[in-house]
C-alpha cells in the first residue's frame, strides 16, 4: 500500500475527505486502476481477506483434558503407586484418567464440528472497474485504489469512500448492530464521526439493500474496519471460567488434606513402634484412597450431558466447562438485534386520521377504511421491494422497510403483485436522501396518480388536505405531527403516504404538491415471541438482562421497555456519553444502567469489564464482527449460529442454533442442573472417602488392625462407589433450580452448608464402620472376617448415601429412586457385585474376603441406614434456619 494509505495520522480519514483528495491520496482515478497497477499492489500488500483461524490442533485438545487440577492429583497418585509398585492402583487411576481424557477429547472435537457445519464458507465476487472496463473478479484480489461498483443485493468486498450514490442503502447491521438500512451519500463528514453515521463509507461484509452507487476502495483485508475488530478479539485473553477456578481450589484443598492425613498417619504408626517402611506403605495406600479418582470421569460425563441436554434446547457448547458458567451467570449482556428481536422489520401500526390500526401477526382483514386501504396501497405502488415464495419458504429482495409494508399489505387482503399489476407503473420517483421520499406514477381509472411515502414532515410539506375514512378534508397539521411524535416516542420508525395527480415529475428540489394526506405507517424490529417470558425467568432466577446495541437510542429503549429490561423511567446511556466518563467510573454507571445505545465495539468491551469489576459473571451475546472481542473476554460468549458471523462463532463458547434469547434462558437452566450435578459427585465422593480416612485413621491411633486392605479400597473406590458416582450424572433437575440466586464466583465447589453436611456423613459412616469392626473383633473375629464386615457395611453406607447425594434442599424421601434408572440399576448392580464377590472363591482370594455372617447382616442393614437419619435431620435443622435457600 501506498505509504499515506497506511499512515492516517498524516491526514484526516477518508471519511472527512472530499472525494477528489481521497482518488488523490489513493493515486487512483474516476476509471479505476490499471491491471498492472492492481497486480503489483495485490503481490505487494496480500489479498483482501483476513487472517484465517485454523482452529485448535488436536494435539491442543487432547492436552486440555489432562490440565484439569483433579487429573493432575490423580496422575501425581499414579507415579507414586508404581514407584511402590502397586502396578495394580497405577493401571486402575490411569485407566480413569485415559477414559476421562477420551470422553472430554471427542466430545469438544464433536462441538467444533457442529460449529464449522454452521460456517459454511462462499467465494465472494466484486465488481470492480479496471483499465476503463468493468470487470468481475474474486474479493480476495480487490485492492487498495480499486472502483467497486455496488447495487442492490451485493456484499461490500472492502471498505469503501464512496464516489457516486443514486439511493444507496446498506445493512450495517453485523457490523454497528443496527437494525435499520442506512442510506448512504459521498458528502464527507466530520472526522470524529462514529461509524455507525458514516454514511459516506461503505463498509467491508455489510449489504447493498437498495439503490447503487460506486466506491474508491481505501482499505482491505486486515486494514479494514471488520479486520480491526477481528486483531481487537486475538489480542483478548479469554478468563478461566467459574468452574475452572472452583476445581484449583478444590484440588488445592483436597491435596493438602490428603498430604496432612498421610503424614498423621505415618507419624502415628511410626511413634506406635511399626516399621517406617510398612508405614510409608499404609500412608500411600490411605493417601491414594483419599483421592477422589471417579470425580474427574463423573465431571467429564456431567458436563458431556450437559451438553446434549443443551444441544436439544438449541445450544450448541463448543468448551465443556462452559456448560456449567451459564448456570452461574449473574449479568447477561444481549445484542438486541437478532437475538431480543426478529431482525425483520415489521408494521406494528397504520395511523390515519379517522382511524388507528394495530397490525396483528396473521390478521387478514378487508372491511378496511379507505384511508388504511390507500395507505397500504400507497405503501405497496411507491415499492421496490419484492416477497416471493420458494421451496424453502418466503424469500424478499430490497430493502427490509419497503419488505415490511409489502407484509403489512399482504395481511389486509392487498397482494403486491396483484396490485402492482392492476395499477401499471408510468415512472417512478427513486428515493434521494435529497429528497427524503419515493413516488410511483400509476394508471388508476383511465388518468395517472402519483403516490408518495416518505418521511411525515416531507410528506407533510406536500399536502394541503387529509384523508379521514372515506372523506378527504382540509389538511389538520397538528395532528399529523402529535400522532408522528407519538408513534416514534414507541420506538418505530415512521413513513407517510400520499397521492394525487399524476402529470410532470416534480424535481429534486421542489417536489410535488397539492396532494392528499393518506395516513402512516408505524414499523420496527419486533421483539421475538416468549423473549418477554425469559428475561421475567431470568429475573426471578437473580440474573440481570441489559441490552447492549448499536442502534438509536430511542429504538433501544422502546424495545427494553416491551421486553421488562427497562422501567418507565429508565434511561440510556449512549456511546458518546460513555466516551466522556472515567474508566474508574463506569463501573458504577453500570450497576445501575441496563441499556446501552449506539455502542462501539471497544465500547462494548469496557462495559463487560466493568461489570467483571463489580464481581458479577457477565455472559454475552452477539452476532456481528463488533460483538467478537466482547464475546471472547466475557465469562461466558454466546454467539448466532443462522445470521452470525463466522468471526462471532470462533469467539464464542456457546453457538445458539435458532438465534433465540429464549435457547439462553433455558441453557441457563441446564448449566444450572449440571451443576447441580457436579456438586452432588463431589458430595458422594469426598463424603466416602472422608469416611475411609477417619476410620483407617481413628483404627491407627486406637492400636486396631486395618480396617481395610489396600486392595479391598480400590475395590470399594473404583467398583462400588465408582459405578454411582456416574449414574448422579444422570440426576434431572431438583424443582425451583431456576427461583434460586446464581452462585456466588466466590463460592467453592463445595458451599459451606455441603462442606458441613459432608463432614458429617463422613463421620456417621466411619463411626458405623468402626462399630461393626470393633465388633466383629470383640466376639473373636479374625482380622479377615472384621475387614470383610468393615469393607461391607461401608459398601451398604454407600448404598444409603447415595439418595442423600441426589438432592442438596429437598428431603430424600421426595424423591422417586426409579426418577433416575440409571442410578437405580447402578445402585443395584454395585451392591449385587459385592455380595457376590463376597461369596465367590476368586475374588475371596483376591479380596481376602471371608463370608459375611446373617447376624452380622442383620446389624450392617440398621447401622448403614443411620446416614440417611443423619443427613435428613441436617436438611430439615438447616431449612428451618433458611441456610438451604441461601446456598
Amino acid at each position: 500500500m501506498p505509504e499515506l494509505m497506511t499512515e492516517p495520522e498524516r491526514a484526516a480519514p477518508y471519511h472527512a475527505m472530499e472525494v477528489e483528495d481521497a482518488v488523490a491520496r489513493l493515486r487512483s482515478g474516476p476509471y479505476g486502476l490499471t491491471s498492472t497497477e492492481a497486480r503489483d499492489r495485490l503481490a505487494a500488500y496480500g489479498p483482501n481477506r483476513l487472517k484465517e483461524d485454523a482452529g485448535v490442533h488436536p494435539l491442543i485438545v487432547a492436552f486440555r483434558q489432562f490440565t484439569n487440577p483433579i487429573v493432575a492429583l490423580l496422575l501425581l497418585a499414579a507415579v507414586v503407586t508404581l514407584f511402590l509398585q502397586e502396578y495394580l492402583d497405577a493401571i486402575v487411576i490411569a485407566a480413569a484418567v485415559v477414559l476421562n481424557a477420551v470422553i472430554g477429547f471427542f466430545q469438544e472435537r464433536s462441538a467444533e464440528r457442529s460449529v464449522r457445519a454452521l460456517m459454511r464458507m462462499v467465494a465472494p465476487q466484486a465488481h470492480v472497474i479496471r483499465d476503463g472496463r468493468e470487470w468481475l473478479i474474486a474479493s480476495v484480489h480487490v485492492v487498495a485504489g480499486d472502483v467497486v461498483l455496488l447495487e442492490s443485493g451485493w456484499k461490500v468486498p472492502a471498505d469503501l469512500r464512496l464516489l457516486m450514490t443514486n439511493a444507496l442503502s446498506v445493512d450495517e447491521s453485523l457490523l454497528t448492530g443496527e437494525s435499520a438500512s442506512v442510506d448512504k451519500h459521498e458528502r464527507a463528514v466530520v472526522a470524529g464521526t462514529a461509524v455507525a453515521d458514516r454514511r459516506c463509507m461503505a463498509y467491508a461484509g455489510t449489504v447493498v439493500t437498495s439503490g447503487r452507487g460506486r466506491g474508491l476502495v481505501v482499505a482491505t483485508g486486515e486494514a479494514t474496519e471488520l479486520g480491526a475488530i477481528a486483531a481487537s478479539m486475538r489480542r483478548e485473553v479469554q478468563p478461566p471460567t467459574p468452574l475452572q477456578r472452583r476445581m484449583t481450589v478444590f484440588a488445592r484443598v483436597v491435596g493438602a488434606a490428603v498430604v496432612a492425613a498421610a503424614v498423621v498417619a505415618f507419624a502415628v504408626g511410626v511413634a506406635k513402634g511399626e516399621p517406617p517402611s510398612s508405614m510409608f506403605r499404609v500412608a500411600v495406600a490411605m493417601a491414594v484412597s483419599a483421592i477422589p479418582e471417579g470425580l474427574p470421569l463423573a465431571f467429564t460425563i456431567t458436563l458431556a450431558l450437559g451438553v446434549r441436554r443443551m444441544a436439544s434446547r438449541k445450544a450448541i457448547v463448543r468448551h465443556l466447562p462452559a456448560v456449567e458458567t451459564l448456570g452461574s451467570t449473574t449479568v447477561i449482556g444481549s445484542d438486541k438485534t437478532g437475538t431480543l428481536t426478529e431482525n425483520r422489520m415489521t408494521v406494528l401500526e397504520v395511523w390515519t386520521a379517522g382511524a388507528s390500526i394495530r397490525v396483528e401477526r396473521l390478521e387478514v382483514r378487508e372491511d378496511l377504511p379507505e384511508a388504511v386501504r390507500l395507505t397500504l396501497l400507497a405503501g405497496v405502488l411507491a415499492n421496490e421491494a419484492e416477497v416471493f415464495v420458494t421451496e424453502d419458504g418466503p424469500e424478499s429482495h430490497g430493502d427490509p422497510t419497503e419488505v415490511a409494508l409489502l407484509e403489512a399489505a399482504a395481511k389486509f387482503g392487498i397482494e403486491h403483485e396483484e396490485a402492482r399489476s392492476r395499477y401499471a407503473s408510468r415512472r417512478e420517483i427513486p428515493f434521494e436522501p435529497v429528497r427524503q421520499y419515493s413516488g410511483s406514477v400509476r394508471e388508476e381509472d383511465g388518468g395517472e396518480v402519483l403516490y408518495i411515502k416518505g418521511g411525515p414532515e416531507r410528506v407533510l410539506q406536500m399536502c394541503d388536505r387529509m384523508m379521514v375514512g372515506d372523506e378527504v378534508v382540509a389538511i389538520d397539521a397538528g395532528a399529523v405531527h402529535a400522532a408522528a411524535t407519538e408513534l416514534a416516542s414507541r420506538g418505530l420508525r415512521v413513513l407517510a403516504m400520499a397521492r394525487g395527480g399524476g402529470g410532470e415529475l416534480p424535481s429534486p428540489d421542489r417536489g410535488p404538491d397539492g396532494l392528499v394526506f393518506l395516513g402512516m405507517q408505524g414499523m420496527m424490529d419486533p421483539p421475538r415471541e416468549g423473549v418477554r417470558e425469559a428475561i421475567v425467568g431470568c429475573r426471578a432466577a437473580g440474573i440481570r438482562v441489559v441490552m447492549i446495541t448499536g442502534d438509536h437510542a430511542a429504538t433501544a429503549l422502546a424495545i427494553a421497555r416491551q421486553l421488562g429490561i427497562a422501567d418507565e423511567g429508565d434511561g440510556v446511556l449512549t456511546g458518546n456519553e460513555m466516551g466522556s466518563i472515567p474508566v474508574e467510573e463506569l463501573p458504577a454507571r453500570c450497576a445501575t444502567v441496563s441499556v446501552y445505545a449506539r455502542v462501539a465495539p471497544e465500547q462494548k468491551l469496557r462495559i463487560v469489564r466493568a461489570l467483571q469489576s463489580l464481581g458479577h459473571v457477565v455472559a454475552v451475546t452477539g452476532d456481528g464482527v463488533n460483538d467478537a472481542p466482547a464475546l471472547k473476554v466475557a465469562d461466558i460468549g454466546v454467539a448466532m449460529g443462522k445470521s452470525g458471523t463466522d468471526v462471532a462463532r470462533e469467539a464464542a463458547d456457546i453457538v445458539l442454533a435458532d438465534d433465540n434469547f429464549v435457547s439462553i434462558y433455558a441453557a441457563v437452566e441446564e448449566g444450572r442442573v449440571t451443576f447441580d450435578n457436579i456438586r452432588k459427585v463431589t458430595f458422594f465422593l469426598v463424603s466416602t472417602g472422608v469416611a475411609e480416612v477417619i476410620a483407617i485413621m481413628v483404627a491407627l491411633v486406637a492400636g486396631w488392625p486395618l480396617p481395610f486392605l489396600a486392595a479391598q479400597i480400590l475395590w470399594l473406590n473404583l467398583v462400588t462407589n465408582g459405578l454411582q458416582d456416574v449414574a448422579l450424572a444422570f440426576e434431572p433437575g431438583e424443582p425451583g433450580v431456576l427461583k434460586q440466586p446464581p452462585r456466588s464466583p466466590r463460592e467453592g465447589l463445595l458451599s459451606r452448608l455441603m462442606w458441613e453436611r459432608t463432614l458429617l456423613a463422613g463421620f456417621v459412616m466411619s463411626a458405623g464402620t468402626l462399630f461393626m469392626f470393633r465388633w466383629e473383633l470383640d466376639r473373636g473375629a479374625s482380622d479377615a472376617v472384621a475387614q470383610t464386615t468393615a469393607l461391607t457395611t461401608m459398601v451398604l453406607f454407600q448404598v444409603m448415601h447415595v439418595g442423600n447425594a441426589r438432592t442438596e434442599r429437598q428431603s430424600a424421601f421426595r424423591r422417586s429412586p426409579f426418577s433416575n434408572p440409571f442410578l437405580f440399576v447402578c445402585t443395584a448392580a454395585a451392591l449385587a457385585a459385592h455380595v457376590a464377590a463376597l461369596y465367590l472363591p476368586p475374588t475371596q482370594y483376591v479380596l481376602r474376603f471371608e463370608p459375611v455372617s446373617l447376624d452380622a447382616w442383620l446389624w450392617i442393614v440398621p447401622v448403614a441406614l443411620s446416614v440417611i437419619v443423619a443427613v435428613e435431620l441436617h436438611k430439615l435443622v438447616r431449612s428451618r434456619g433458611g441456610i438451604l435457600r441461601n446456598n
